[in-house]
C-alpha cells in the first residue's frame, strides 16, 4: 500500500533528497512522560525502541559536538480554549499536559544538560511560538535531525516546519514513532516524499561522525 503511495509521489516529481549540510543539531519532541507512560491517554508502550535509539543519537551527538535541543508541551490553566481545545480534548484530561506535572518532565535516561535547550510548546511544530528558529541561526545550522514523537503529530509538523524555514530536515527512522503503527508508517512516508529525508540511524551517526571529524 504505502509503496504505491510512494511510487505515485514519485512519478509526480516529489521526493527529492535534500541531504546532509554543514552544520547539524539534533531535537528530540516530547520524549516525556505524558507519551511514554501508559496511563496517559495518550501514552504507548511502543516508544521503548524509539527511545533506545534517541539515545543512541544523542551519545553521538554530545561526544562530537553537535548542539541537542528537547521539547515538551505543557499548558497553564485556560491555556487550552478555542477550537484548538475542542479538537484536542486530551490536553485537558487528567492533567496529562498540565505545567509543572511530572507527566510533562523528560524522561530521566535522556539525561539532559544544563546547556541542552528545553522548549516547551503548545503545538505540535517544535517552531510555532518558541524561540527555536532563533537558536539555530545563532548557531549557524543548516540540518535539523528530528527524533522522538509521535510521527504523525509533534514529528510531522516539526518536519514540515523545517522544511518551510528551509532548514535540510532528517528524521531518522527507527528514532521516530506513533501509537499507531499504521499512523506511523503513513506519515512516515508522506514526510519522506514532501517534508525531509527519512534515513536510517545508521546513516545519521556516520554523518555526525563525518561531519565532526571535518570541522575539527
Amino acid at each position: 500500500m504505502y509503496e504505491d503511495v510512494r511510487e505515485l509521489y514519485l512519478k509526480s516529481g516529489f521526493g527529492g533528497r535534500v541531504g546532509f549540510g554543514r552544520k547539524a543539531a539534533i531535537v528530540v519532541i516530547d520524549m516525556a512522560k505524558s507519551w511514554l507512560d501508559e496511563s496517559s491517554p495518550q501514552g504507548s508502550s511502543k516508544l521503548g525502541s524509539v527511545l533506545d535509539n534517541v539515545l543512541a543519537l544523542l551519545d553521538v551527538a554530545r561526544r562530537t559536538g553537535h548542539p541537542v535541543f528537547f521539547t515538551t508541551m505543557a499548558f497553564e490553566p485556560g491555556d487550552v480554549v478555542g477550537a484548538y481545545g475542542r479538537k484536542m480534548l486530551h490536553l485537558s484530561s487528567r492533567g496529562s499536559l498540565d505545567a509543572g506535572s511530572d507527566m510533562t518532565e523528560l524522561d530521566p535516561r535522556l539525561q539532559r544538560r544544563p546547556d541542552e535547550p528545553l522548549l516547551i510548546k503548545q503545538r505540535a511544530s517544535a517552531f510555532w511560538g518558541t524561540p527555536f528558529d532563533s537558536f539555530l541561526v545563532g548557531r549557524g545550522i543548516d540540518t535539523l535531525i528530528i527524533t522522538g514523537c509521535s510521527t504523525s503529530g509533534c514529528i510531522r509538523a516539526t518536519a514540515e516546519s523545517a522544511h518551510n524555514l528551509n532548514l535540510n530536515a532528517i528524521v531518522p527512522r527507527e528514532a521516530v514513532g506513533d501509537r499507531s503503527e499504521t499512523a506511523h508508517t503513513a506519515n512516515l512516508t508522506d514526510i519522506d516524499m514532501r517534508y525531509a529525508d527519512v534515513v536510517s540511524v545508521a546513516e545519521t551517526i556516520r554523518y555526525l561522525e563525518g561531519a565532526a571529524a571535518t570541522q575539527a
